[in-house]
């Protein structure tokens, strides 16, 4: 019952880590509580899993060290992954803004690592639970299923909170606090938006429209689709802003980008167009959409009747549309974990902690969040490469 390395969590950064090490002829252990490896792969992406993106940065994370993904991501890049991607034989596609998904299914990702994972004679374990973690003079024991496991290396790759029905806890914060290291705050991010009020009975009359829209908050802007649902605002411009957003702030949406509804007001005027405004836009934005702004608004009427303050009030109204959502649906729904463990006292190169001899940390436990779009993908890969090449 003892190992190199032990690993506990068998998701993204934890196979890749242990996958890495093995390779390396270190005796490694995975464990996890769950009775499947990778459950979040599996239902990644749609059912795809976007793996990685062709364009990342440090720039694409959020961490109180903006800095401390600098190393791992420069050291273990997107194209190392999808080096290791096409020696398996995956067929993948690149969708918008440089996302990479499989063609067929996300289990293609999670058999690669179960196969990296074998070949490097790793040792896998689910449905096993630890539910105490000691030091010892030679390393480390774990008490699981009531079994002694021993090692010299213990890598935490737990996870953060986000989607609790599929196993998600807190244990890796836990665990990190009973050796002294400190948590920053930790929230459900890449999440939707909840509405109350007004808006919320607009959001619920326009459940399951979509359309185009920038959403901007105190922070940054994404442009990217917005989806209307009974419980508020939703779609990839939405998650996106909610890695930036904090209770409380208003956001500002603008639901017509790349055009102005003033200059296309002018241009129908002078084109003599006698339609009615709902006809006009309806022809730029979805009808039901239209239909409910007009309803709010209080205004339809042939475009050519407006005046210069009604034009004006109207753009004001479509571009900059402010509102304060009420919160987010929470970790049930929320792709990631924003925050965790303080990075400051991880070591960038290595992910050892600082003031723990051979205790490691990878992936989201960590207060490192990526951007929708492959970006978390990316940084379980990298953290848990680098990670396993010295553990």
């Amino acid at each position: 019952m003892t190992w190199d390395v032990i690993v506990i969590g068998a998701g993204a950064a934890g196979l890749m880590c242990a996958a890495t090490a093995g390779a390396r002829g270190r005796r490694v252990l995975v464990v996890d509580h769950a009775n499947k490896a990778g459950k979040k792969i599996l239902m990644s992406g749609g059912g795809r899993c976007n793996f990685t993106n062709m364009e990342i940065a440090a720039s694409n994370y959020r961490s109180q060290n903006p800095h401390f993904c600098k190393s791992a991501l420069s050291r273990y890049t997107q194209w190392d992954f999808i080096g290791l991607v096409g020696q398996h034989g995956i067929p993948y596609h690149e969708k918008e803004l440089g996302q990479l998904f499989c063609d067929n299914k996300a289990s293609d990702i999670l058999s690669m690592l179960l196969a990296e994972c074998d070949t490097s004679g790793v040792e896998l374990r689910l449905n096993t639970t630890v539910c105490e973690v000691s030091r010892t003079d030679a390393g480390f024991t774990l008490l699981a299923n009531d079994h002694k496991l021993i090692c010299e290396s213990l890598v935490v790759a737990t996870g953060g909170l986000s989607i609790p029905t599929m196993g998600a806890t807190g244990f890796g914060y836990e665990l990190a606090q009973q050796f002294g290291l400190t948590l920053t705050s930790r929230v459900p991010s890449l999440v939707p938006f909840t509405l109350s009020g007004k808006w919320l009975e607009f959001a619920k009359g326009l459940a399951g429209v979509s359309l185009t829209a920038t959403v901007t908050t105190a922070k940054i802007a994404f442009t990217n689709q917005l989806l209307f649902t009974h419980r508020g605002l939703s779609g990839p411009a939405v998650l996106q802003a909610s890695n930036y957003w904090e209770l409380g702030e208003p956001i500002s949406i603008d639901l017509l980008p790349g055009a102005s509804l003033k200059n296309q007001m002018a241009e129908w005027h002078a084109a003599g167009n006698k339609q009615t405004l709902k006809n006009c836009l309806s022809q730029m934005l979805p009808k039901r959409f239209v239909e409910s702004w007009l309803d709010i608004s209080g205004s339809n009427k042939p475009v050519n009747q407006y005046t210069p303050k009604e034009i004006d009030a109207l753009h004001q109204q479509l571009h900059c549309w402010q509102l304060t959502p009420s919160g987010t649906e929470g970790y049930r729904t929320a792709e990631v974990t924003r925050g965790g463990i303080d990075t400051d006292q991880i070591s960038s190169k290595t992910f050892e902690a600082k003031n723990v001899k051979g205790l490691y940390f990878i992936g989201e436990v960590l207060d490192v969040t990526g951007w929708l779009g492959g970006y978390n993908f990316q940084w379980a890969w990298a953290s848990g490469w680098c990670a396993g090449g010295v553990v």
